[in-house]
């Protein structure tokens, strides 16, 4: 089914034809990115050589290669591909409605009485010309996140173009379900969700329509740019801050680029309201936003990233509270693989990309129990599974991070937003972070596999 309906009556759809000659610059770039990363893993086997025998003395052949391949080969193809695709990244494409269509905005909430406020008031701001229906859909709290609500009710009485609504449920029943019957009462046929917590930059709905119409006809859902609001709480918020600044924003540009975001973060996403409901929701899972995203790839449609759509969130203060997130994350992506296996034999530049999520599992395994264990014993001076050189992938990894530090600076300038950087941050996301993090995702990969409790927060 096509879903694009032009955005104001006076806009004409895109020809065909132009989409075609788009799609194929689209092909060229992934090709070219693709040959310069499959030319880069045949340097480094040919480098890794001496070393894949003695490792293959030590233990066997095929255990030596399972460990260069995650430890090196793998990361280091991920890290020419994504290098490539950023320095060959098309000007993104904006354009205006002729009329600006109305906007459900869902805010999900359950025990958010402390951060609600501050959200509504973001919300007041936005310079949005269209309609905005506000639904808080309050999922059975028990603190005074509605009475929050009511007291914020008064920033929307002078706004002729915003109503806001409260929906309380009488107990919670997860954030899927109170999404799903917010979807149902939505009056308009493009949903923007975001957290509780989520602060709006004000140009950013404008932002998302003009993506939106300057994307391709099947596109059913374009994901927001989220950053750290609270950087300055804790070392872990500062390490986050280039987490969202870098890691995430790069992936997601690429992406975006290839028509296959893998995840329209629940935290800021807009989506089609008809293509949701055909796929049937959200669904009742640890990582519903990744697995809705998913069910709209499997159907064929675009998911798309607009990088200068601007929103903060409220990221977890502590390393517990951190790492609670990510084994969520890492849960909702095995969810996802489980529920749509038929993505990976699909023939289409996104397939690539559900694969290069696929083998994050053997990675963060592989770093987890040998990488790990290896830089110990390369401080001992033994050069068993940390040898020399997996000091190849750096470059490649240096190089995508002034890469994507020189985009998104740009990109904050030119959208008149100020964001201030921790250099600690950095230094913490650089060298510590991924210590940390990859052990983390095993056991959210492990508490998928053997059943662990499902919880929104």
């Amino acid at each position: 089914m096509n879903y694009f309906e032009p955005i104001g009556s006076a806009r004409s759809p895109e020809s065909q034809e132009f989409w075609n000659r788009h799609r194929n610059k689209v092909r060229r770039r992934y090709l070219v990115a693709l040959a310069f990363a499959l030319g880069w893993v045949l340097l480094s086997i040919w480098m890794s050589l001496p070393w894949l025998s003695d490792l293959g003395n030590l233990a066997t052949p095929l255990i030596a290669l399972f460990v260069l391949t995650f430890i090196a080969y793998v990361p280091g193809f991920m890290n020419a591909f994504l290098l490539v695709s950023l320095v060959l990244r098309p000007q993104s494409r904006r354009e205006t409605p002729a009329s600006w269509p109305g906007i459900t905005i869902l805010v999900a909430a359950y025990q958010e009485e402390e951060l609600i406020g501050a959200t509504l008031q973001s919300i007041a701001q936005l310079e949005y010309p269209g309609e905005l229906e506000i639904l808080v859909m309050d999922d059975g709290s028990t603190d005074r996140t509605s009475d929050r609500v009511i007291e914020n009710k008064a920033l929307f009485d002078g706004l002729p173009n915003m109503d806001l609504r409260l929906v309380r449920e009488v107990q919670n029943r997860g954030k899927a379900r109170v999404l799903n019957h917010g979807l149902e009462l939505a009056s308009h046929e493009l949903i923007v969700t975001i957290d509780a917590d989520t602060l709006l930059e004000k140009g950013c709905i404008v932002s998302l329509i003009e993506h939106l119409v300057a994307s391709p006809p099947e596109t059913a859902a374009i994901a927001g740019t989220v950053f750290v609001a609270n950087h300055d709480d804790s070392w872990i918020t500062r390490a986050q801050q280039w987490d969202y600044f870098h890691g995430i924003a790069a992936v997601k540009r690429m992406q975006g680029m290839y028509y296959g975001t893998l995840v329209a973060q629940g935290a800021f996403s807009i989506y089609r309201k008809q293509a949701v409901m055909d796929v049937g929701g959200w669904p009742d899972t640890v990582g519903e936003d990744i697995v809705l995203t998913w069910s709209l790839l499997r159907r064929g449609l675009v998911v798309r990233h607009a990088e200068d759509a601007i929103a903060w969130t409220n990221a977890p203060k502590t390393f517990g509270e951190l790492a609670k997130q990510r084994k969520r994350w890492a849960r909702g992506m095995i969810e996802a693989l489980s529920i749509h296996k038929a993505l990976l034999a699909k023939r289409n530049l996104r397939t690539m990309l559900i694969w290069w999520n696929l083998l994050f599992v053997s990675i963060d395994l592989v770093f987890t129990l040998a990488f790990l264990p290896g830089l110990v014993l390369a401080v001992l001076g033994i050069y068993w599974l940390a040898g020399p050189i997996t000091l190849l992938v750096l470059p490649l990894a240096a190089l995508w991070n002034v890469v994507i530090f020189r985009i998104q600076t740009r990109m904050l300038k030119r959208m008149d937003v100020k964001m201030e950087k921790s250099f600690i941050g950095f230094i913490l996301y650089a060298f510590i972070y991924p210590l940390l993090m990859q052990p983390v995702s095993v056991w959210g990969y492990f508490a998928e596999l053997f059943g662990g409790k499902k919880q929104w927060n």
